[in-house]
């Protein structure tokens, strides 16, 4: 008996020291500035904060960093490129030197290549910038970029316990803990992801969806049944129904039976998801898009029915990128944005989110191979489309389909200063700038409804440009909270502002000017041991300046009066 005593004393003891052992183990690292998110915007943070002298570290749910910059966008929606400074134009110009390299031209000479965006030239050899690019070349920049600082510890595939992972004290994040168990000390956080999933988990205050135009006494924000513009929608009369005319067989696949709502009406839809498919003509580079297992060419039955009733269209924006690759995007009626299959996702568990990015991919894939076979595909559309398929040296980790879902808009943090169409058309004054945006006001459609004369429609578009009135300040109560909500927290994708006004603000150069921006104000709240909400804004802005960052239309002047 004493014998089976001492065994189990000796026992417990053993389980006991075992467990203060694998306890001790429990990972967890201590920084200055901690940034959750691999985006662009999380990325030039990280680089902004380590230029400082301080330790970063870089928590990414994602393997790969760079968001949309390295996912396909490689026509950058850059508006007024004279309103993009600091490090967000280091990248572009990284960029450009790359593409000096005769070997990152291995299927056409750089002095061939004539790609052009929205009044952007692709290369521009005075300003020493290159703002149309392949997703390997700035895959490459960014990861080559965060390895000059030693200060920047990266950890990939770290997905935040959105439940419990969050400590808050005194309405302070003391650390983050991810599902793995590794937990994350600093004194400041970054919300760099497009999710919002930090702020949330901090009990930030943010909204999900369209706000009505009565809010902040808007025009072009909520439903937009009758307000439309004929880009995206359809112009000419389809029959929704699986049995045309027969009301009874009901409606097609990817057609809502809600009823319409009063123009401008508030409701809970968000725009429009999808990928930008980055493909190429090159056979040597060239792998084939294959059939999809779960092909059904009945899911795409209301996109051949449009083009029997509008067999000029072509629905597809397809940019060319070096080396004979696309940028693909959405346009017109029935194309990639797959309308009103993301209703979910700003909430949704990290499961329900790989569910919803895998229907959007075998949607994208399916819609492509309906595009090649269906003989009511438009004749000279088909032709364009039949020689694409996935580039051998892109998006290897991936399949060589890109890497990250456009996730165009999820929760919106309602912070301090809330922006709005105002702001953006300049017809009030904003206070406080970190920063620039100058481009459309841009939101893709949001559903497709049946008509009351029963015919299908989509609704949400918005495409209004900003080009009169000029780039627009973007507030530094943006992108913090409310100080009843979180005190050492900045948000640089899910920043504060109406649905209408991020339509604008989510572009990518804008994601990397608030991530330096937010890492600045970051670095000086630790140097002061100041809040988020009670930094000095004028030693801030002197500070961005100094850094090259452009927070006026006075420093475009000031920057073009200083060149001649």
């Amino acid at each position: 008996m004493r014998l089976m005593n001492k065994l189990t004393v000796l026992l417990c003891a053993a389980i006991a020291f075992a467990s203060v052992s694998w306890a001790s183990k429990t990972p967890s690292y201590t920084g200055d500035i901690v940034i959750y998110g691999g985006t662009s915007g999380g990325v030039v943070a990280a680089i902004s904060a380590a230029k400082s002298g301080k330790k970063v570290y870089l928590v990414s749910p994602d393997m790969e960093l760079g968001a949309m910059t390295t996912s396909g966008l490689g026509m950058t929606d850059s508006g007024n490129t004279q309103a993009i400074g600091g490090l967000a134009r280091e990248f572009y110009k990284r960029v450009y030197k790359e593409y000096l390299k005769p070997q990152n031209w291995y299927a056409q000479k750089r002095e061939d290549f004539k790609g052009r965006g929205q009044g952007t030239k692709a290369i521009d050899n005075d300003e020493k910038t290159q703002w149309i690019f392949e997703p390997r070349i700035a895959t490459w920049v960014y990861n080559h970029w965060l390895g000059e600082y030693p200060n920047i510890i990266v950890h990939r595939g770290e997905y935040l316990d959105r439940e419990n992972g969050v400590e808050m004290s005194n309405k302070r994040i003391k650390s983050i803990t991810t599902l793995s168990g590794k937990k994350y000390n600093a004194k400041m956080f970054i919300d760099a992801t497009f999710e919002g999933d930090l702020m949330a988990a901090a009990g930030c205050e943010y909204v999900v969806g369209r706000e009505g135009n009565a809010k902040y006494n808007e025009n072009f924000n909520g439903f937009r049944n009758s307000l439309r513009h004929n880009y995206h929608n359809f112009t000419v009369k389809v029959d929704p129904y699986r049995i045309k005319g027969d009301k009874s067989s009901g409606l097609l696949k990817y057609i809502s039976d809600d009823e319409p709502l009063e123009d401008g009406a508030a409701d809970k839809r968000i725009q429009a998801y999808n990928y930008r498919m980055c493909l190429t003509s090159y056979e040597p580079n060239k792998l084939p898009l294959e059939k999809p297992d779960n092909y059904n060419p009945q899911d795409y039955e209301l996109c051949g029915r449009w083009f029997e009733a509008y067999p000029e269209a072509w629905p597809l924006i397809i940019s060319q990128m070096p080396n004979e690759k696309t940028d693909i995007n959405n346009k017109q009626a029935f194309s990639t944005d797959f309308i009103g299959q993301n209703y979910d996702y700003p909430e949704a568990s990290y499961e329900e989110r790989a569910k919803i990015a895998k229907a959007h991919k075998d949607y994208h894939l399916g819609l492509l191979y309906f595009w090649k076979t269906d003989p009511r595909t438009p004749k000279a559309f088909k032709e364009k489309i039949m020689n694409l398929g996935l580039p051998k040296d892109e998006f290897q980790s991936s399949g060589h389909w890109p890497f990250y879902m456009y996730i165009r808009e999820a929760r919106r943090l309602v912070g301090d200063y809330v922006m709005t169409q105002h702001d953006c058309q300049n017809t009030k004054k904003t206070p406080d700038s970190v920063g620039m945006g100058s481009y459309t006001l841009d939101s893709h459609n949001a559903s497709r409804y049946v008509t009351a004369d029963g015919y299908v429609q989509n609704e949400g578009d918005v495409q209004v440009r900003i080009r009169d009135s000029g780039p627009y300040m973007i507030s530094y109560g943006s992108i913090i909270p409310k100080g009843k909500d979180c005190r050492n927290l900045y948000v640089v994708c899910a920043v504060s502002s109406s649905h209408i006004a991020y339509g604008s603000i989510r572009m990518e150069p804008v994601f990397m000017i608030l991530g330096q921006s937010a890492a600045t104000a970051a670095v000086q709240c630790i140097d002061t041991n100041r809040d988020v909400q009670d930094i000095d804004v004028k030693v801030l802005a002197r500070t961005l300046r100094k850094d090259g960052q452009v927070l006026t239309k006075g420093d475009i002047a000031a920057r073009a009066n200083k060149k001649k």
